[in-house]
């Protein structure tokens, strides 16, 4: 296990302690429980009792890198002022408006399900052009 990559296990992230498990090996809920179990005094688990150990688990989280967004104040440049200002309403009724600000700027990395929802913004805006994200990173998404 590259313990790089699980060092910013997130204090709150479910982990699952059935290292018996046919996905265990993939699970990032396992294989942040074999990072945290020698460190941590309390740690968050999902009920054992509750977890299947099945190929079918609702709780796996596949431990595979995705693609974040980081930052889209570029979209402004790209976008009629009426277009923006719906576009722009649309995500702070979604984020907040902190959250929505933080987003734009990079400050948050934006997982892939958020990319969605703010593509879909886009559309409902009007805009038909294609849009780009200001830049990308690889990393592992915690997002339960």
């Amino acid at each position: 296990m590259n313990e790089e990559i699980y060092k910013n296990i997130p204090t709150t992230y479910p982990l699952c302690l059935h290292d018996d498990c046919p996905k265990a090996d993939t699970c990032l809920r396992q294989l942040a429980f074999r990072q945290h179990a020698g460190q941590g005094l309390y740690l968050r688990l999902l009920n054992p009792t509750r977890c299947p150990k099945q190929e079918n688990c609702p709780h796996y989280a596949d431990n595979k890198p995705v693609i974040f967004a980081k930052g889209f104040t570029n979209f402004q440049k790209k976008m009629f002022p009426d277009q923006y200002s719906r576009f722009m309403t649309i995500l702070i009724y979604h984020f907040g408006r902190n959250p929505y600000f933080m987003r734009r700027r990079g400050d948050t990395l934006i997982p892939p399900k958020e990319q969605e929802i703010i593509k879909r913004a886009l559309e409902r805006s009007g805009v038909t052009q294609p849009m780009e994200f200001d830049q990308y990173v690889e990393g592992i998404n915690w997002e339960p």
